[in-house]
């Protein structure tokens, strides 16, 4: 259906042409997937916008050839091409948030494709896209149709682009990076949805990831990019159970899983060539373990391994075991002691205010009476769906949001009510590491500056020459160069500026880091320098994580313990060993069996929850799962059950449990 041949596409910069995808052939047919794994900066997103040709003013296609059943689309005026994007292509993007338009309602941007290409208007219009809401799983969608995208949360602002895209029923679909921001149920669902209107339409799809279990789920056939050029094209069964490249080797090595825990995981030195200074012969060569003179000299050509894989690499090996020593992490190590957080029954509600006298008519449960204790050098993951209330819990332990009721002590001091220097102070033994790491660092300062600022603040460090001396060490522990304090966070790449993040939250020496989704947008191998990071500081500092997140890969690793949080309050907590182990909440249970596994013989059907979270606004009375809880009993809509014992650590609120 679709056959890209030797696609040449860059950036004009100047008098200068930078190549960002150098010379990429591939095939898809009728109701294939192919996937497109590699990490950032390795011109996926550009194959896609070039195929559609919407790249951005300054993107040269230079070269190549792409047919669209036989129709060459690169000959095609701008007119005839808007008559297939949309029709005969359409595309998911990245980032639902920016590509969708703000001030037009939902309805009215599924309204132009149908209008467009399949010459609908008025009320079988309306019937149409009420149908396309229903099939992407949006409940009351009389009422959503109408609605703006800020009303939406980020799974339903993707399921809207979702049904934007197949509104026009396209013979390719082009998905890029289609949910990476989403928990692992909406994930679930959005993969299933997407496979199902396969199966129906025959439907082919260009699948842009870099998260290898979304590819183990979906994919047939995989192609690996690295710094603008294929490197190893395989089936699904090849490529998972004999994967040939060096590159493609790494990025396996680096996933992190329970059987490496308590070891580093394996990281790519360095990181991919800029588009202005591409090396000659293998451009993976500066990052490989098995490089040989050639490599940096020619550059490889394609060899087949078998009927349906071939690569582009002069070694030939196979795989070499990693000898990888074991690194116990304190928390492994070290006694039980007395927790160095405790917090008990803490509760954030928000007043909804109305009307013109902003009267309260209600509040938001945002967190309604979580209970958690964490003990120096351990790790506490607390995990959950997008809304259930996890980041507000971290800025109720820093007040950063002032907590409604409950206690929150550390050390023995009681933070609740504390106030001006007093707060001041504690909070140089606890710091955040928030989860976009470019909207939470100062664009105008330079990174050394944002280091210090922490501690001229607390007024640890005042001595000018002592500071730099201090930000030099700190940098070095994270892993960054001296030079590095000299320049802005726009110059860093999305894991160096996380590490930037780390170091300005260590520069006031806390006893506890809450790290919030630290992991969640970043790529394989820059996610595992980030873990191995986390894991040394433990070891080294004897630090006490509260991590929050959603991908549970990281909390198989990186956790001793768990909770789980749904709807403002902590439905089941234990080690990580009996909550991953043994889950006995069905929220739990559903949670884990949505994970997608970067294996073939890992997929057991998933739990499927009806329906969405409730809002916190208007909990649902006794057990806040019961309305999407697949066994749900007349006590569970009654009244909200209380904490019980499955063992010494591990404590479950169920009506099913004890």
């Amino acid at each position: 259906m679709l056959e890209v041949t030797n696609l040449r596409l860059g950036f004009a910069a100047g008098k200068k042409m930078l190549v960002a995808v150098d010379g990429i052939s591939f095939a898809i047919s009728k109701g294939e997937t192919f996937a497109l794994l590699g990490e950032s900066g390795c011109g996926k997103s550009a194959t896609a916008q070039g195929i559609m040709r919407l790249l951005p003013a300054a993107g040269r296609i230079t070269g190549g050839s792409i047919k669209l059943e036989g129709e060459e689309l690169l000959t095609l005026a701008e007119a005839e091409m808007r008559q297939v994007r949309g029709a005969r292509i359409a595309m998911i993007f990245q980032e639902p948030a920016t590509s969708l338009n703000p001030v037009l309602t939902v309805g009215m941007q599924i309204g132009e494709v149908l209008d467009r290409h399949c010459d609908l208007r008025g009320e079988p219009a309306r019937r149409r896209m009420l149908e396309l809401l229903r099939q992407v799983g949006i409940a009351d969608p009389e009422r959503r149709l109408d609605e703006y995208p800020f009303q939406f949360s980020g799974g339903m602002k993707q399921r809207v682009m979702i049904a934007i895209a197949l509104a026009g029923e396209p013979d390719l679909l082009i998905a890029d990076e289609p949910t990476t921001a989403l928990d692992v149920t909406v994930q679930a669902q959005i993969l299933d949805l997407l496979a199902q209107l396969q199966r129906e339409r025959g439907m082919a799809m260009l699948l842009i990831t870099h998260d290898l279990g979304v590819v183990a789920k979906m994919a047939h056939r995989i192609g690996v990019m690295y710094a603008g050029e294929l490197v190893e094209v395989a089936s699904r069964e090849e490529f998972f159970s004999r994967p040939q490249h060096p590159y493609t080797q790494a990025l396996f090595a680096a996933l992190p899983e329970v059987s490496r825990r308590g070891m580093a995981l394996t990281t790519i030195p360095g990181q991919v060539p800029s588009l202005a200074a591409m090396p000659a012969g293998c451009r993976f060569a500066d990052r490989c373990m098995h490089v040989m003179p050639v490599c940096r000299e020619i550059s490889p050509d394609w060899r087949g391994v078998a009927a349906s894989h071939t690569l582009r690499c002069h070694w030939s090996g196979s795989a070499a075991a990693v000898a990888d020593t074991p690194r116990l992490g304190l928390g492994d190590l070290m006694p039980e002691m007395p927790p160095f957080l405790d917090v008990v029954d803490l509760k954030v509600h928000f007043p909804i205010r109305r009307g013109v006298l902003q009267r309260t008519v209600g509040h938001v449960l945002a967190v309604d009476g979580v209970s958690l204790a964490i003990s120096a050098g351990r790790t506490l993951a607390l995990v959950g769906e997008s809304g259930c209330g996890k980041t507000t819990v971290g800025k109720a332990l820093l007040q950063l949001v002032k907590p409604t009721a409950g206690s929150v002590r550390l050390g023995g001091s009681e933070l609740v009510g504390m106030q001006g220097k007093r707060l001041r102070a504690a909070r140089r033994h606890m710091q955040m590491v928030f989860q976009d790491p470019f909207a939470s660092l100062n664009p105008r300062l330079r990174v050394g500056e944002i280091i210090a600022e922490g501690m001229s603040a607390l007024g640890l460090e005042s001595d000018a020459t002592a500071q730099g001396r201090a930000v030099g060490a700190l940098l070095k522990q994270v892993g960054l160069p001296d030079e590095a304090a000299g320049r802005y966070p726009h110059e860093f790449s999305g894991g160096q500026r996380q590490r930037i993040a780390i170091a300005r939250a260590l520069a006031v020496q806390p006893e506890l880091l809450i790290c919030d989704e630290p992991t969640s947008a970043l790529d394989v191998s820059v996610q595992a320098q980030i873990l191995n990071l986390l894991k040394k500081l433990q070891e080294e500092l004897g630090v006490a994580y509260l991590f929050i997140t959603h991908n549970f890969a990281v909390v198989e690793y990186l956790a001793n313990d768990v909770a789980v949080m749904y709807l403002g309050r902590i439905v089941e907590r234990g080690s990580a060993e009996e909550v991953l182990r043994s889950p006995k909440h069905p929220y739990t249970q559903a949670l884990l069996s949505a994970v997608p596994v970067p294996r073939l013989d890992a997929h057991s059907a998933a739990i499927r929850l009806p329906g969405e979270t409730p809002s916190p606004a208007n909990t649902p009375a006794g057990c806040h799962f019961h309305p999407r809880c697949p066994l749900a009993i007349d006590v569970c809509r009654q009244r909200y059950p209380g904490s019980s014992e499955v063992s010494e650590t591990h404590t479950v609120s169920c009506h099913l449990v004890g």
